[in-house]
């Protein structure tokens, strides 16, 4: 019978093969010094297009507590992470990324928390070397305002590095819908939740995985995910404007019985009303269609994610994959 590890460490991988082995030697000097039983690391290869695949295979061969999981094609980070917690067989469940801007040297006061009682302990930014300006402060509006606007207490200034309960994961197993905001659904599930300080570093090598076009994805997921406030808004700005539509035309109309039916004359105020409330209208139809989309996404009931293959797995080892995601 297979020995469950303690601590199951799941990794996504995209385009990171100049990080690969330097993650993995500060983690695994990291959880060999913790003393604090067996450990496994699940690495999710997100369709890499550079030799991170082999570097990985390499690493799996050289230590049998290493687990690849390669994707057919580039599913997207917030799957790869899915997929590495559907495979995971450990008591903990830790999230990181490769990119050494999350410190593994964290872990241990993520899992000391853990041993407190605590079944999801996330680690929150305090500060972030080496972005830019309008990264941080994007960064900082964008965890405000879904904090804001949800109903779920999604913590500020916080990632996907956490460690969280087998129980948690096991949870999240059950939660299949393809538009994923894994921090929202950590925070969604409920359980005895806390945080621990750190400051996150730049990233050891190689360039981000988030340029702007994902950044806006990713907030999108989020919002949609876990709020309807961009729907509540609607009805609010059409309020709004159907309040000053009658107030303007009572102040026209009486401008013009004062003044004389020449006074606003043409088409111009016309024309610039019916411009400002058609971009309103499409606005609110992308809206919609945004909310329409993820309906259509989740109604095809498609895999999540295709595997290619699999490294390091060992008969028993995966049952709680789901069985229609081998490629």
């Amino acid at each position: 019978m297979l020995t469950r590890p303690t601590y199951s460490i799941v990794a996504p991988v995209y385009n990171e093969e100049l990080v690969l082995r330097p993650f993995y030697e500060r983690l695994k000097s990291v959880m060999d010094g913790m003393n604090d039983g067996a450990w496994e690391l699940v690495m999710v290869n997100d369709g890499s297009r550079d030799g991170s695949l082999a570097i990985m295979e390499a690493l799996a061969q050289q230590d049998s507590r290493v687990k690849i999981i390669n994707f057919a094609r580039n599913f997207g980070h917030q799957i790869a992470v899915t997929a590495g917690i559907d495979h995971a067989r450990g008591q903990a469940v830790i999230l990181i990324d490769t990119d050494l801007q999350d410190p593994p040297e964290l872990i241990p006061q993520l899992a000391a928390k853990w041993r407190e009682g605590y079944e999801v302990v996330y680690a929150v930014r305090e500060s972030r070397e080496g972005e830019s300006w309008f990264k941080l402060t994007t960064a900082k509006l964008f965890y405000r305002f879904i904090y804001r606007i949800t109903d779920v207490n999604i913590p500020v200034d916080t990632g996907d590095f956490r460690l969280m309960d087998a129980r948690v994961a096991d949870v999240l197993r059950q939660m299949r819908e393809h538009n994923r905001f894994i921090r929202g659904m950590t925070s969604w599930v409920g359980f005895k939740q806390t945080g621990v300080g750190y400051v996150r570093k730049a990233r050891y090598a190689g360039e981000t995985k988030y340029p702007l076009k994902k950044m806006v994805n990713f907030a999108l997921d989020a919002v949609t995910s876990f709020s309807f406030f961009p729907l509540q808004i609607m009805l609010y700005t059409s309020l709004m404007l159907g309040f000053l539509a009658i107030l303007v035309s009572i102040v026209i109309s009486g401008l013009r019985l004062a003044l004389g039916p020449e006074f606003f004359g043409g088409q111009a105020t016309t024309i610039v009303l019916l411009l400002l409330l058609s971009s309103f209208q499409l606005f609110f139809l992308f809206i919609i269609g945004q909310y329409v989309a993820r309906i259509y996404d989740e109604a095809r009931n498609r895999p999540l994610y295709v595997v290619a293959s699999r490294h390091g797995f060992h008969e028993g080892e995966i049952e709680h994959a789901q069985p229609n995601v081998e490629g």
